[in-house]
């Protein structure tokens, strides 16, 4: 099909209006073969610097709309994703490699994103200059929640429609203004929303979306005009972000990387532990700050289980998006592939035992990296550690539940967890004592705009999603008020 999405003569969109970039050339491929979709300008220095004047000088306007107005812009953003729905489908499978069943959860989570973040925009009006008691008879408090300002966001390329929707909706609900750089690696689906912005005549400034790479990411990080930076991307990056941020005390959010445990006690169904294992591990070819990357499985249980898992994997279905019935796709980018390459090659160093996968075939076009799962690893190992963004799993077990609640906890990053047991009292109970910021019982990793999404310890600061991620874009104004009258 011609996709017209797939086509940029003007990569920027800065104070309502597509513009060229003058910064370096940025190349967009697809994946799955390895070749060029496009080539795109960069925003330089001194365009990122007129972003955010835009976005300040729309401030004010857009802060005193009002959340009901602002919820009309929101719910006309979601029905012109609607709208594009199979063009952004194979946008992403395009630019992402994702299989076709991904891209379309994708395009329906971000118009949910914005139709819930409408309704918070309009509850926002009666949350306003809300009275309390105060000891003293004299006095009056009352709170008012404002807008925080004109904010950067920085957005990753593994879920681009996603993350960026999560960052947006909530901003625009707040009262913000905003200016977004898109990763370089997967620019396309988030300049749609420029299209969007455009058709739906949102004001000029309230949405700045810029293409860039590293150098334009640190024009936006250090400016001194921005009221807060929004980060998602890997935690090399993000202390770069905070770093900066921290130099002029400015607030950041900032979500991070996982190296998540999925645990998996006896009494739970094989079938379904497989799928599930499966799903939270190799969906978006392991690309995922969520991925469930270390499985914990009660030793008794374990020759029920492996055997099944290894030949769910190995029969998984691998291959270009546009193939039919596959059901992962290539990793999205060239430096992510060398990296994952790179350490399964460390492994056979290392002499880790491999039950699945491991080896890459190189006459294969395309970024592919076959579904791979290491057996008996040991704790202070690199793989169980560290975040691989790929798809590679690493299994220990555990034989009572104190030793399978210590397992999952050993780890630098708190972001989520599943558990999989038949016993939803012991399973609310592990969950309970597990540090991680979003947990699922017997679920795949079903994630609805009402809940909460961000983690504990090394995986970030701040959360996303439901009102936490509305809260996210506010301060809090108190008001006292002293009147002699009693």
């Amino acid at each position: 099909m011609h996709n017209p999405l797939l086509e940029r003569p003007l990569s920027l969109y800065s104070n309502g209006q597509f513009i060229a970039g003058e910064g370096e050339d940025i190349t967009v491929y697809d994946p799955s073969n390895a070749t060029p979709i496009t080539t795109l300008k960069a925003a330089s220095a001194i365009q990122v610097e007129q972003a955010i004047t835009a976005a300040n000088k729309a401030f004010p306007a857009w802060c005193a709309l009002g959340g009901p107005k602002r919820a009309e812009y929101l719910r006309r953003i979601a029905q012109a994703l609607e709208q594009r729905r199979e063009r952004l489908i194979n946008v992403q499978m395009r630019n992402n490699g994702k299989p076709q069943f991904e891209a379309d959860l994708d395009v329906s989570d971000a118009i949910a994103t914005f139709n819930y973040y409408a309704e918070q925009a309009e509850q926002l009006e009666t949350r306003q200059n809300t009275p309390f008691s105060l000891p003293d008879p004299y006095y009056q408090g009352q709170t008012r929640l404002e807008p925080v300002g004109a904010v950067g966001m920085i957005v990753p390329w593994n879920f681009p429609l996603v993350t960026s929707a999560w960052k947006i909706a909530p901003a625009l609900a707040a009262g913000c203004t905003i200016v977004l750089k898109t990763s370089e690696y997967t620019p396309l689906a988030e300049l749609v929303y420029a299209d969007i912005a455009q058709e739906i005549e949102l004001p000029q400034g309230v949405l700045n979306i810029l293409t860039g790479a590293a150098s334009t990411g640190i024009a936006l990080t250090q400016s001194k005009k921005l009221a807060k930076l929004s980060f998602t991307g890997s935690n090399q990056v993000g202390s770069r972000v905070m770093q900066s941020a921290a130099e002029r005390c400015q607030p950041v959010s900032l979500e991070l990387g996982g190296k998540s445990a999925i645990l998996v006690f006896k009494d739970a169904p094989v079938e379904q532990a497989v799928e599930q294992i499966v799903a939270g591990i190799f969906f978006n070819c392991g690309q995922m700050c969520s991925a469930t990357s270390r499985l914990l499985v009660e030793r008794s249980f374990a020759q029920q289980l492996i055997p099944a898992l290894v030949e769910r994997t190995r029969h998984l279905k691998v291959g270009s998006p546009f193939t039919e019935g596959v059901e992962m796709g290539p990793l999205s980018n060239l430096p992510q592939y060398q990296k994952v390459t790179r350490l399964l090659k460390q492994a056979q160093h290392d002499g880790l035992e491999c039950l699945v996968g491991g080896e890459v075939n190189k006459s294969q076009t395309g970024w592919f990296v076959p579904p791979t799962i290491y057996d008996h690893i040991d704790r202070q190992h690199p793989f169980w550690r560290e975040e691989i963004f790929g798809p590679v799993l690493v299994i220990t077990y555990f034989d009572t539940e104190d030793e399978a609640i210590e397992l999952a906890n050993d780890s630098d990053y708190g972001l989520v967890a599943t558990i999989l047991s038949a016993d939803l009292e012991r399973a609310q109970r592990v969950a309970n004592q597990i540090w991680a910021g979003h947990i699922w019982i017997n679920s795949l990793q079903i994630i609805f705009p009402q809940t909460a999404w961000g983690g504990f310890k090394g995986s970030g600061i701040g959360r996303e999603l439901g009102p936490w991620g509305l809260s996210a874009y506010l301060g809090v104004k108190h008001i006292s008020i002293y009147d002699t009258q009693g």
